[in-house]
Parts: C-alpha cells; structure tokens; sequence
C-alpha cells in the first residue's frame, strides 16, 4: 500500500484543499503517514502571499533532495498557490521534484499520483536488469526519473470539486470551502493570479456537505471563502433583498445537530446590513467575526485598493458589536506598506488601540511578483517594517490579554477538539468567541479513563485564569 506525506502553508482554505488531496488518495488506497521519512510519496501545498511562505516551501523540497537520493522511487511535488504561480520554472532548480499541480486541479492530484508512482515503480523494476552497458542503464534511469506532471491550467467547475472530508474519530470542527476566487485585486495581493476569479458552489450542494457532517458528529462548520462575504454575487439572485451569502447562512442554520457556524475572511465592502442582521437573529452564528483591516491610514488603504476608509471600518465594528452583545473581533493588519510615513504607521496603532481587538495577525508587507505595489516607489526599510511590526504586535498583545483577563470568574461554553498539544492530560477546546480554553477532565472521568468521550461535545467550562493566549479551567460536570 503506497504511503503519502502532506504539509500545508498557509491559510485553512489550503488546509481544506489538503484535507480534500487526503481523502482522494485514501480513497484509491493509499495510506497517510505522519512524517516524509515514512512516505512514498511527499507533497506540499505552498502560499504565495508572502515571500516567507514561499522560501519555507522551497527549502523543505531542497531538504528532501537528500531523501530523494535515497528513495529514488519516491514522488515528490507541489501543490497550490505557489504551483499556480511558478509552474514549471519549480522543477529547474529542484530535480527532484515530479509533479507540480495548480488551485483549480486539486481534484486531479490522485490521478498524477497514481501515474508517477506507476512510473516508479517500472524504474525500480528495470533498474537492475542488466544491459549491454551499464553506463548506458545508467543514463537511461537517470532520464526515467526525470518524468514530470505540471497542470496548472484553468479547469471550469473546479470551485465544486473540493467536497468530500475525511474525518478523524469524534472530530468537532470542520472546514467548508464555499467558492473560489477572488476579484478584489488589492494591490498588495497575489491571490488573484494564483486563486483565479471569484466562483462559487451552489447552496444545495454546499449544505449537503454540511448536513453529512453533522450526521458525521461535526457540531462546528466553518465557511471559506477568499471573501467569503461576497460568495455568489455573480451566479445567484437576491432574493428578498438577501445577498446569496445570507441566503446560504439561512440554510446551514437549519441544518440539524449543527451546533456553531463560522465563516472567513469578510471583506468590510461585503458587510452589508442584511449580514448583520442574520448575525442579530441567527444563534448558530459563533460570536467572532474576522474583519480584515490591513491599515488605519486612509491613504494607505486607497493605495492598497480596499475601497473602505478607516472611519467606516470604525463605524462598521461598533454596528457588528452592537447586534451580539460579547461578540469578538479579530484582524489582519499590514505594516510597512509602500510610501507608509510615521503618520500614517501611528494613525493604525491609534485605531488598534481604539478598537482593542481580541486579537490580530500582523505582518509585514512583503513585495509579490506581478502585483502592483512591487512596483510602486517609496518602498520601506526591512528595519523599519521590523519596528513597526514588533511595536503593533505589542499593542495587540496587551488587548488580548485584558479580553482574556475579564473572562476569568466566568462559565463559557466549549467545545472540546481534544487533548492539549502541550499537556496530554488535559483537554482542549473553543469557546464560541474563538477563545483557547484547556481544562482536566472531570475527577470521575478521570479515575475511570473515560476523558475522551468528551471529545466532540459542548462543554461548559468556568475559568480559573488567562496565560499567554489562553483560558484555564474546571468543567462544571460534578
């Protein structure tokens, strides 16, 4: 049974397209295997937003040369947005290297692998038969193992293809990719090239999934979208004066046994009142929204092409807030940006503060091939985009942990994931503002080693104390 290898970089839309590779190779009957070293097969699924996540991808393949010197029947290649940007030119450098698959050709990937592991397995076979002249068996092997697969081509349709889930035992949460795509162009941004345009699924077939899911045990879907607030503006109706994602919210909401329903990442453009509405009277909705920010600065965000002011972003936060009481809100944010002066860095840390965000990704701007802000003058000091970074960081630091602090005392519903990643004996889930919380199992289950039927299930938990960027404490089961 041949074994395969996944690493995911990115955002949890390339987990989901990862999570979709797995169950197809399961299917065919491959076997999943923890690490590379174990594997015939090895592939990673690359981003392309920002260089770092690039040069990651590339030095882990470069790093699996020496395994592929070693295994020379293995198969090697790369998966997703850095495939669809790269293409072919990644295997120049990298021989290794034999498959090479885009964003829209995810579904394709069983069938590459099943050709290129056939391939290999004939070299194997004929390596050691003998020849007329071994120089010549040689060279012939050495061309053999040069066989590639690239497809990056664009497929219609492909937004439908990632579909099916391979569920862990008791698995709480689950992602589901709703479209594809998207249309903003900001200028900052990649995605566009590498993603495609926006296209989205229907809501029949998206809430089938989610149906199976939850008579799978799943209590927690979260929607993905590349702005998955503006899912099917283009293929369906309003209807009732409700955009297509209200319409789809509508829907999931009414599917039974799910408990709790997410969705990332929003546009500020795409938060219209009839989503704060369905936020206002539809409970399954979790009380955290993800609203990306990027910059406090008006002439940093027209520069970015993101077709909303600051004051609006203010404006829209407190409406959210004013419809749930409690209700998180989380962020991205971009130091650094081409022509970002003092004033314009200080206008975000004045916003940051203002707005005391339970908490945020902050990140350095970093030049993408092909977009326009690599082109545009007045580009920032590495040093400089370090400060502001570092600085920004410490600002949102300080707000999560008062958010964490006025939590302590209270009772919060989780919904356990499993055993803590630090501590085996304790569990771990999430609160419905997306809050960490690790506590013991209850004292009978514990002196019984029945901890893990709470896996999967809602827990209410009172917390005892914050550290760091979570919650600690006791399930009230007792």
């Amino acid at each position: 049974m041949p074994r395969f290898f996944i690493k995911t970089y990115g955002c949890q839309m390339n987990e989901r397209d990862s999570e979709q590779v797995a169950h197809s190779l399961v299917a065919r009957g491959y076997e999943r295997v923890g690490h590379e070293s174990e594997a015939d097969v090895v592939l990673l699924n690359t981003c392309s937003v920002r260089d770092m996540a690039d040069q990651k991808a590339l030095g882990k393949m470069r790093m699996l040369g020496q395994l592929a010197k070693e295994k020379p029947h293995m198969v090697f290649g790369f998966l997703g947005c850095m495939a669809q940007a790269r293409g072919a030119s990644l295997l120049k450098d990298l021989p290794h290297v034999n498959l090479v698959v885009g964003t829209q050709k995810f579904h394709r990937v069983a069938d590459h692998v099943d050709e290129l592991v056939a391939k290999k397995n004939r070299i194997s076979e004929n390596a050691e038969r003998p020849t007329h002249n071994s120089q010549c068996r040689m060279e012939r092997r050495m061309d053999d193992l040069r066989f590639s697969v690239v497809d990056v081509d664009e497929e219609l349709d492909s937004q439908s293809t990632i579909r099916d889930q391979q569920l862990k035992p008791r698995q709480a949460t689950a992602f589901v990719s709703i479209m594809q795509g998207c249309n903003m162009h900001c200028t900052f941004c990649i995605v566009p090239q590498t993603r495609g345009e926006e296209r989205s699924r229907s809501i029949a077939d998206i809430v089938a999934e989610v149906r199976d899911l939850a008579s799978r045990g799943v209590k927690e879907v979260t929607l993905l979208g590349q702005i998955v607030n503006l899912y099917g503006r283009h293929e369906f109706p309003k209807v009732h004066n409700k955009s297509p994602f209200v319409q789809l919210l509508e829907a999931v909401h009414q599917i039974a046994g799910l408990e709790r329903l997410r969705f990332t990442s929003p546009h500020p453009i795409g938060f219209r009142d009839d989503l704060i509405d369905a936020i206002s009277r539809l409970p399954k909705i979790a009380e955290h929204v993800h609203l990306p920010l990027q910059s406090g600065s008006n002439k940093i965000l027209k520069a970015m092409h993101r077709a909303y002011t600051a004051e609006k972003y203010v404006d829209l936060v407190g409406r959210i807030r004013g419809v749930r009481k409690g209700i998180a809100i989380t962020t991205d944010i971009i130091v650094g940006f081409p022509g970002e002066a003092d004033d314009d860095y200080r206008q975000t840390r004045d916003l940051v503060e203002e707005i005391e965000f339970d908490n945020a990704f902050v990140f350095r701007y970093s030049p993408r091939r092909d977009t326009p802000a690599a082109e545009m003058s007045d580009q920032i000091d590495e040093h400089l985009k370090q400060e502001r970074n570092q600085d920004l960081l410490d600002v949102v630091n300080k707000s999560n942990r008062r958010v964490l602090e006025r939590l302590v005392g209270s009772d919060v519903e989780v919904l356990c994931e499993g055993p803590s990643k630090t501590n085996s004996a304790r569990l771990m889930g999430r609160t419905r503002t997306n809050k960490i919380v690790v506590f013991p199992p209850s004292r009978k289950q514990r002196s019984t080693g029945e901890s893990e039927e709470l896996v999967g299930e809602l827990v209410n938990v009172r917390v005892e104390r914050a550290n760091g960027f979570s919650l600690y404490g006791m399930p009230l089961l007792e």
